[in-house]
């Protein structure tokens, strides 16, 4: 499984990019999951739901599952939250795994940047940082592509990743 990573402030554009490129890969043949962090306090669930009550009871997991698909609910319950190394364990194989967020995280990532969100880039301070996707010109060594350059951002993944199209 090759594992490669996304990385910006909120609001850059990382998800539309995402979004743009996992059917790119899967029309290359490659099954494609994802992790995303998130930062802040969020919930899949909705309230007044059998499985939303269930948590809400003190379940420390539930699963919901369907013909269709399945999906298990972990509370935390103020333990740690897990590692991305952790994570990664618990997916299923595939041929890519993504990864949206964990910017600080040792991995090969395309930082993407939007100008406008006014915050600094990530690059100068991240070794692991191995292209940028923004909406401006940048001076920069890294390999540069506009935020809709989806084709040659999946070739430059797949390239980087040794996986082919």
């Amino acid at each position: 499984m090759k594992v490669f990573g996304f990385a910006g402030w909120s609001g850059s554009g990382k998800t539309t990019l995402i979004e743009q490129l996992v059917p790119r890969f899967t029309r290359a043949g490659l099954v494609v999951s994802l992790v995303k962090h998130a930062h802040h306090s969020f919930d899949v669930d909705q309230p007044g739901k059998d499985s939303y009550r269930h948590r809400e009871a003190g379940c420390k997991e539930v699963m919901v599952s369907s013909e269709k698909r399945w999906v298990i609910q972990h509370e935390l319950r103020g333990d740690p939250e897990p590692a991305l190394e952790q994570q990664i364990e618990r997916m299923a194989p595939c041929d890519l795994l993504l990864i949206e967020g964990y910017k600080r995280y040792p991995m090969p990532k395309i930082e993407v940047y939007r100008e406008a969100n006014g915050k600094p880039l990530l690059h100068p301070e991240d070794p692991h940082i191995v292209a940028i996707a923004a909406d401006v010109p940048l001076a920069t060594k890294l390999p540069r592509f506009a935020l809709d350059e989806y084709d040659r951002i999946v070739d430059f993944i797949l390239a980087r990743s040794e996986l082919k199209r």
